[in-house]
């Protein structure tokens, strides 16, 4: 099946998943997430602003903050099709671009290199147990985790398994998949 297919088929159960499954399915997630070894050995965490059928990333966000760790959020950049990463203190600190998208106002004080991030939270729709994913398209994580040396995990459900995912030769498996379940290994 083409890229396209699999990820338009697995939005489509995303959205369509009662809201209490999902609630449950994110409070494990999270929950397996704060406890793993990744996350507590990591001080700069780098994770995406989730939306409409994503899993939430505000409480973990927010965990993040209260456990004093360094949350940083990218921005898109489609011009030169590249993301950058910006420290969050506070959700004020977000505005809304395309697609209705909430990314950080670009502030030279708060830009993070990419060697600074010890754990990043790589977004995606579809995956398989190499950790080869299907994002939403654009190859914006594909080109910043070219040369990102530390440690990569996807939260993901198990319904997001796929037996196989297309590769290209630009695509970066994730490091780590993280279910509902505990990591895949």
């Amino acid at each position: 099946m083409k890229k396209r297919t699999l990820r338009e088929n697995m939005i489509t159960k995303l959205k369509a998943l009662p809201i209490n499954e999902r609630k449950a399915i994110e409070e494990q997630l999270r929950s397996n997430l704060l406890n793993s070894s990744l996350w507590k050995n990591s001080n700069t965490i780098g994770i995406t602003i989730s939306k409409g059928f994503e899993w939430d990333t505000q409480l973990i966000i927010e965990e993040g903050w209260r456990q004093g760790k360094s949350i940083v959020v990218p921005k898109c950049f489609p011009n030169d099709k590249e993301l950058v990463f910006y420290r969050l203190h506070s959700f004020n600190e977000l505005e809304s671009v395309y697609y209705n998208l909430l990314e950080p106002k670009p502030n030279d004080q708060n830009k993070t290199t990419k060697e600074q991030i010890d754990l990043l939270l790589v977004p995606g729709i579809v995956y398989d147990e190499r950790g080869y994913r299907i994002g939403f398209g654009g190859g914006y994580y594909d080109r910043f985790l070219f040369d990102y040396n530390s440690q990569t995990v996807s939260l993901l459900s198990t319904m997001q398994l796929s037996d196989n995912v297309p590769v290209e030769p630009h695509d970066i498996p994730v490091q780590h998949l993280l279910t509902e379940n505990g990591f895949i290994q």
